[in-house]
């Protein structure tokens, strides 16, 4: 499903994400074990790896702004905060509010997301909590993690990055996930909700390299269209 043009969702440039735990566990229609090692990789200030590692999971969290300190996260963050809940009001209509209920719960829920994120970030930014990288390299050794995990960045951006960055910054994601694990990379859409042009192409470049790309449901279709992630397993 593509909305009007004035339906869009306004965003130039690459927004900050801040969702937490349970949506990240709906939207990659997964769970998460004791003991596994995950890597979030475009995270954000989402607290999805601070919960994460209470529940005795060990997860690592990897994005470009993690050269910010404490206090200019706080601030990026909550000024991002406030601009996409502008924007969301403004779309309310074209959204599957079926699990936030509200745009008023969804801010709370992303309020809530942000200070967890913040008060793990006081403690272990500059540690291998939170590692600043960038797709298409990141500095992790081949097969690293059990799994690994990206949403709202690849293929979202997908007129901001061309095909050729999101065959590298996949099969990257590959590389450090081990035998047996597996990618998973939610939304498959652009920000014009439409679905990403080259994903056809990309999955059979992705089986030409040994990999097991599928299409699979997510439980998070908040975006118009958006009812599938792509999960990339390894064997």
């Amino acid at each position: 499903m593509s909305g009007a043009g004035k339906d869009r969702y306004p965003q130039i440039g690459v927004a900050m994400t801040c969702r937490d735990f349970e949506e990240y566990g709906r939207m990659f229609s997964c769970e998460f074990e004791r003991g596994e090692r995950v890597l979030d990789v475009a995270a954000g200030a989402s607290s999805f790896a601070a919960y994460a590692r209470k529940q005795g999971i060990q997860a690592v969290s990897a994005d470009p702004l993690y050269t910010l300190g404490p206090q200019e996260m706080a601030e990026r963050g909550l000024r991002e905060l406030e601009e996409s809940s502008a924007k969301l009001a403004n779309l309310q209509h074209v959204y599957n509010w079926s699990y936030y209920g509200s745009a008023d719960r969804h801010e709370s829920l992303r309020r809530q997301s942000l200070e967890l994120f913040l008060e793990d970030y006081r403690h272990l930014a500059g540690t291998e909590a939170y590692v600043s990288a960038m797709l298409p390299r990141l500095p992790f050794d081949d097969e690293s993690f059990d799994r690994v995990l990206c949403s709202h960045f690849l293929f979202l951006y997908g007129e901001q990055f061309g095909e050729q960055f999101h065959r590298e910054a996949v099969v990257e994601l590959a590389r450090v996930t081990r035998r047996g694990g597996e990618v998973r990379i939610y939304p498959l859409l652009d920000l014009k909700w439409s679905p990403y042009a080259g994903l056809g192409e990309l999955m059979a470049f992705l089986e030409d390299r040994g990999l097991s790309p599928a299409l699979e449901e997510t439980s998070l279709s908040f975006i118009p269209g958006s009812h599938q992630l792509l999960v990339i397993r390894k064997p």
